[in-house]
């Protein structure tokens, strides 16, 4: 192997894209916050006092292509809801099988997800997370089992796109989606 070229590869091949319009960033903005407070305010007001989980971290991570990067395929319907859902069944599969040995846990999950991901065209970065969440989280999500895939990561995953939805398509220079299946 020739190193030098190897280490050529790690200079990059194009430049930053433009800085993104005042507008954008707002809209951008009033997405998230209401993506996030829809879900936030269900899972604090509403299901506190269940057993239930609204809110998980890998939802801010989908905010950010949900209401920053609307065009990016990783951003669409398919992907989203596929991601979270089908990422959450093998976080909660790889904590059952592997949980006495939670770094071969983790990596599977992780690892399992993004494969997963690839092969059914749902590839949302935001689902390595959502299967590392199911394996690393509180006792109350290893307690969902597979309702962990429904609530949180279906439901959440769902309000946050009828928001993407509704707000996406105010402004005339925005629209979302680009493709749904």
């Amino acid at each position: 192997m020739n190193l030098s070229r190897y280490f050529a590869k790690m200079t990059g091949t194009t430049k930053s894209p433009p800085r993104v319009s005042v507008s954008e960033i707002v809209w951008s903005w009033i997405g998230a916050f209401l993506g996030i407070a829809a879900v936030a305010y269900i899972n604090y007001n509403i299901i506190e006092k269940t057993d239930l989980v609204m809110i998980i971290g890998s939802f801010g991570a989908s905010a950010v292509l949900l209401y920053g990067a609307i065009k990016s395929p990783l951003a669409q319907p398919r992907n989203l809801m596929g991601g979270h859902v089908f990422s959450a069944v093998i976080g909660v599969i790889s904590y059952q099988v592997f949980h006495s040995h939670m770094w071969v846990a983790s990596a599977f999950a992780v690892a399992t997800a993004i494969a997963f991901m690839h092969a059914t065209k749902t590839l949302h970065p935001p689902g390595g997370a959502t299967a590392l969440i199911a394996v690393i989280g509180s006792e109350k999500i290893h307690n969902l089992g597979l309702l962990y895939a429904l609530i949180p990561a279906g439901a959440g995953a769902l309000i946050m796109l009828v928001v993407a939805l509704l707000v996406n398509n105010i402004p005339r220079t925005r629209r979302y989606p680009e493709f749904w299946l």
